[in-house]
């Protein structure tokens, strides 16, 4: 009796999610495309690139509003069941209330589980093609500029740019520094820097060089020179938001090829990575807690505990982007951060859990 229950449960559970989730996202697709369709004549793309960024467009969607498919879904299904008093019946037939919430759990575990692959390995292809179509189309003058680059390109050696022009491929007040045991032994200075795609090698624009030796320094300008760096514009050259482009496996692989080089922004990938193994916690948390809140018949039926539903999902998104901005604003404990979220809301179903009657 107990796993046809629990079969049931389940099927109507991810019945509700995956019929939430389509009806959603296909609201914000109509609101997208009646928003951007001026452009898309204008631009003259084609139907099969719209089609195809409205395809990736959704699957981006889907990860961003899972904890609110989630939990509306996990609301309607378990205030229905107590309205129709399934859930008093199933208590008292000697079914604890933690066994009735294996099923809702399960299907949430799938659920997460679906959504960890998706942001891992589907995802950040969408991302990405989502990212070249917007700059393809609806960006075509966009270009991206860094600010205060600093750069490993070799053991001991450190590179620093202070403004990096992504289209001419040009930089502006570099400086390469040799450091040995906290010592300098040479500094490079430049106004420019810019990458020479005749020889595939950067030249330096009235440059200085310093050279400390044991008994005294060695001094040398120059209006332009040659240099070699183990780094390319292609370093430089990224699309936006390019650690959520790549999936877990290259993410893992770009952040150890920053840390070795001493990049600033490898912070935004430990981040990105952070992410994608906490969000499909969401899930398993936000439907226990579903559930505690509607397993109650009310008088006034489901739609209070549906708008509540979209509040607390509202309020578990908004407390997820506030944690990820300090996070990647430089905060000591960035996985902490990340994980506020879910650490605020489990302790919140174990305070409902014990002090909500059901």
């Amino acid at each position: 009796m107990i796993k046809i229950l629990d079969k049931l449960i389940i099927k109507d559970f991810l019945k509700t999610y995956f019929f939430v989730v389509l009806m959603l996202i296909l609201i914000v697709l109509v609101l997208d495309f009646t928003e951007k369709n001026d452009a898309f004549i204008r631009n003259e793309v084609p139907s099969g690139e719209i089609l195809k960024y409205m395809f990736n467009y959704g699957l981006y969607l889907n990860n961003l509003l899972t904890p609110i498919t989630v939990f509306i879904s996990v609301i309607f299904i378990t205030s229905r069941m107590a309205g129709r008093t399934e859930i008093v019946a199933i208590l008292s037939s000697g079914i604890s209330f933690i066994r009735m919430l294996r099923p809702f759990l399960m299907g949430a575990a799938m659920i997460a589980i679906a959504s960890f692959l998706l942001n891992g390995w589907v995802l950040p292809g969408a991302t990405a093609s989502l990212y070249k179509f917007k700059m393809e189309y609806l960006d075509d003058d966009a270009q991206f500029n860094y600010q205060n680059l600093h750069v490993k390109v070799a053991p001991d050696v450190y590179a620093y740019i202070s403004k990096y022009y992504t289209g001419p491929k040009t930089g502006y007040s570099f400086t390469l520094e040799h450091i040995t045991e906290g010592r300098l032994i040479s500094k490079l200075t430049a106004d420019r820097i810019t990458w020479d795609t005749t020889t595939n090698a950067w030249k330096v624009k009235n440059w200085k060089i310093r050279k400390l030796q044991d008994m005294g320094e060695d001094f040398s300008v120059g209006e332009e020179m040659d240099t070699v760096l183990s780094i390319t514009p292609n370093d430089f050259d990224l699309p936006p938001n390019h650690h959520e482009t790549l999936i877990l496996p290259e993410l893992s692989k770009q952040i150890k090829v920053l840390e070795e080089r001493g990049a600033d922004n490898v912070s935004f990938y430990k981040i990105e990575r952070y992410v994608r193994f906490m969000s499909p916690f969401a899930a398993i948390i936000l439907t226990f807690i579903g559930v505690i809140v509607s397993s109650k018949k009310t008088r006034g039926g489901s739609g209070f505990k549906i708008a509540l539903g979209f509040m607390l999902a509202f309020v578990y998104i908004i407390l997820f982007l506030l944690s990820r901005t300090f996070a990647e604003a430089g905060t000591t404990y960035p996985i902490f951060a990340i994980w506020l979220p879910n650490i605020i809301f489990a302790l919140t179903g174990l305070v409902m859990y014990k002090t909500i009657p059901r």
